[in-house]
């Protein structure tokens, strides 16, 4: 939630502070420092809460001030590609059959979408604002409007997460009723009540976050900044932002966090019971007949795409909870403190969290092409004449399409 907190205000007045040195406008001091008085006082205003001790502020502001948007814009362009990429190959004919592939193919549609969207942020907000010192109409609500899509795109991957998780359970645990627990219809019904269920499910900061105005005076004419801050009513009712910070923390991040790390570990005992299985079988079956021979390797075969494909799912959901968990217990403590906490420490962790979430957002593709065969193999089928026949010689093009 971009809005103008110490930290960030110190780069902006540092900003203001080069533009006075560098006399390449014609303001004097006086009038400069005037300005800089009343963003300070607009800062208090919003920011009231002065000295909560938060820990590696020093580090928190240099990776923010000079690392932070041009990592984030590279993780973005990668994870932009590698989403692309992973929709193309998990809707080939043979990928898309299988309804966890269209589970995981919402999922990389979500994630491209937030990460497009965070690049002209990263770009505007890092890059011209500061330098610039302009804060127009336009690009407040754009701020708004990005504090807004973030949080619903996020929440979309957070419920497509769960419903990969609930599907992989139910399929694992109820292999009989496989066919009418995870039929086609149902996939389509979870993917479109997780991509509409967080436009109900971040209603409370629709009224939390707001655009605000700071009048200035100079010249002898007005100017009105604009920039994104809590609503007033949130701001007067302390009580208010709690409960807001209590169904962040706990319906948004922690339940579905809890409720993924238990999945998660009945399904490491699942993976474990399945290879205490398969040892026990290998050892009680010494001399087969051949058709139970030949029937046993291809369930050894099935089983094992299947261990693999729960694995892969695992590295997925242990990604995603080292993201949302500090994300939620963060928001529990706000909600337990309150706003003191949420303006001194929550945003200033903020460029981290926005990191972590980014790169969990874009590392998929990677997980898949090393835990997946199916997926590389489908991958190597689409893209490797591409990008070989550049350089393979004219008779081995010619050949490979007699």
């Amino acid at each position: 939630m971009p809005m103008f907190n110490n930290t960030k205000l110190n780069r902006i007045i540092s900003s203001f502070r080069g533009i006075l040195h560098s006399k390449r406008y014609n303001f004097t001091k006086e009038e400069f420092e005037k300005l800089l008085n009343l963003l300070q006082m607009a800062n208090n205003v919003t920011n009231d809460n002065s000295d909560v001790d938060c820990g590696f502020k020093d580090m928190l502001e240099t990776y923010a001030n000079d690392y932070h948007p041009y990592l984030a814009i590279v993780v973005c362009l990668f994870g932009t590609v590698a989403n692309i990429l992973n929709i193309a190959v998990l809707t080939r004919k043979d990928m898309v059959c299988a309804p966890i592939n269209r589970i995981l193919t919402a999922l990389a549609i979500a994630d491209m979408v937030l990460m497009i969207e965070y690049i002209p942020y990263a770009c505007y907000y890092y890059m011209v604002v500061p330098t610039k010192m302009d804060f127009p109409y336009p690009g407040g609500v754009y701020m708004l409007f990005h504090a807004h899509i973030t949080q619903i795109l996020h929440t979309i991957s957070v419920c497509l997460t769960l419903t990969l998780a609930i599907w992989r359970y139910l399929a694992i645990g109820y292999p009989e009723k496989n066919t009418i627990l995870c039929s086609e219809g149902r996939c389509t019904l979870a993917i479109g009540i997780s991509y509409l269920l967080p436009v109900i499910l971040c209603a409370p900061a629709y009224f939390t976050i707001t655009l605000s105005e700071q009048k200035i005076r100079e010249d002898n004419q007005t100017f009105i900044l604009y920039h994104t801050d809590l609503n007033e009513m949130f701001k007067n009712d302390k009580t208010l932002l709690k409960i807001n910070f209590w169904i962040y923390a706990v319906f948004l991040k922690l339940l579905p966090c809890c409720i993924l790390t238990v999945i998660s570990c009945w399904l490491i005992y699942t993976l474990f019971k399945a290879k205490k299985r398969h040892k026990a079988l290998r050892s009680y079956d010494c001399v087969p007949l051949r058709e139970n021979k030949e029937t046993k390797k291809k369930a050894s075969k099935a089983e094992r795409r299947a261990d693999r494909t729960t694995k892969m799912l695992l590295a997925v959901l242990f990604l995603f909870l080292i993201t949302e968990f500090p994300q939620g217990i963060f928001g529990l403590f706000i909600g337990i403190q309150g706003k003191d906490l949420f303006l001194g420490c929550y945003q200033m962790y903020g460029e981290v969290m926005d990191i972590l979430a980014l790169i969990n957002g874009a590392i998929n593709f990677i997980l898949y092409c090393c835990m997946n065969r199916m997926f590389r193999s489908t991958f190597g089928k689409l893209f490797k004449h591409k990008i070989l026949a550049p350089w393979a010689p004219a008779s081995e093009i010619h050949t490979s399409y007699v």
